[in-house]
């Protein structure tokens, strides 16, 4: 039985897209909430709808939160009756509110392990399972600040680090790298590595830990935190404030692919469900690739 029903999911989404940070101070720190890219409020990135329309709800990665906004408003153009409410935070975060029963209609993933566990808990409607982005992992400073960082391989000589922890992609992502470069012991699942242990392995660097891909880049944009480590979408919009350090290969990271999917969701109507399918499809079509392409996203999964 679902714990949570849309209007407590609006709610509960108000305190979850007003993101903060943590300053840089001391290693495992965590941050308040706040998301740059977004406005505060659990309406940031909804779409207006006629009042005899629909609503569904879409969780999303918090590296998709600007991207997404624009393919919202694109795709609203001929589905003006739908309305789209987006919850932006890790895809651990998400993954956990969806087994917990929060009402959720599309889940739009930064990492393939997220999707597969729900999968594999019969939370995703069979036959909505598309892959539709991969992206890059960066390391990224904010602009003029002199750091002796040059990228991963020299973490260590940084002041601060803005690191999401591991149970969030790019934080298991910059630990797969930083395990395959030899600095990080070899572990089946680096996502386990703690932040602690990350610190010891870069020679005591501070390190503030953060709960997604968002608030590490808040910490770097205001220069709370020398460098981090985000994507490379992540950087769009911010060229002026920041500065790309090292833009790390597929090789170290692995792949980044973006699954998404529509979730069960026990207390939609058939019309909502059908909104839902639908937006799926939209998400992964060649009209919505163009868009991703112009927010640094590589839509190429071939």
């Amino acid at each position: 039985m679902r714990k949570a029903g849309k209007k407590l999911m609006a709610l509960l989404m108000a305190g979850t897209l007003l993101l903060g940070l943590t300053a840089c101070g001391s290693a495992g720190g965590s941050g308040q909430d706040a998301e740059p890219g977004t406005e505060a409020g659990a309406e940031a990135g909804t779409q207006a709808a006629a009042a005899d329309g629909t609503e569904i709800q879409v969780f999303i990665a918090a590296s998709l939160s600007t991207v997404m906004d624009e393919i919202a408003a694109e795709y609203n153009k001929t589905h003006p009756d739908v309305k789209i409410t987006y919850n932006a935070d890790s895809s651990g975060t998400l993954m956990t509110q969806i087994e917990e029963g929060y009402a959720c209609d599309v889940f739009f993933s930064a990492a393939q392990k997220q999707m597969d566990q729900l999968e594999g808990e019969g939370f995703v409607v069979e036959g909505t399972r598309a892959n539709v982005l991969n992206n890059q992992l960066v390391v990224l400073t904010h602009k003029d600040s002199g750091t002796k960082v040059t990228g991963l391989a020299s973490l260590g000589d940084a002041k601060s680090l803005a690191l999401a922890d591991g149970s969030v992609p790019v934080g298991k992502y910059t630990r797969q790298a930083l395990m395959n470069m030899g600095i990080l012991k070899k572990v089946d699942d680096p996502s386990l590595i703690t932040t602690q242990e990350v610190s010891e392995a870069l020679g005591g660097v501070e390190i503030s830990e953060q709960g997604n891909v968002s608030k590490v880049l808040l910490a770097v944009t205001e220069g709370s935190c020398e460098v981090g480590t985000t994507y490379y979408s992540d950087t769009y919009g911010y060229e002026d404030q920041v500065e790309i350090l090292e833009t790390v290969g597929y090789d170290l990271s692995g792949d980044i692919i973006y699954p998404i999917a529509q979730i069960n969701n026990e207390e939609a109507d058939d019309t909502a469900r059908a909104a839902a399918r639908e937006f799926v499809e939209y998400v992964a079509s060649d009209e919505a690739k163009a868009i991703f392409d112009k927010y640094y996203f590589d839509t190429n999964l071939e």
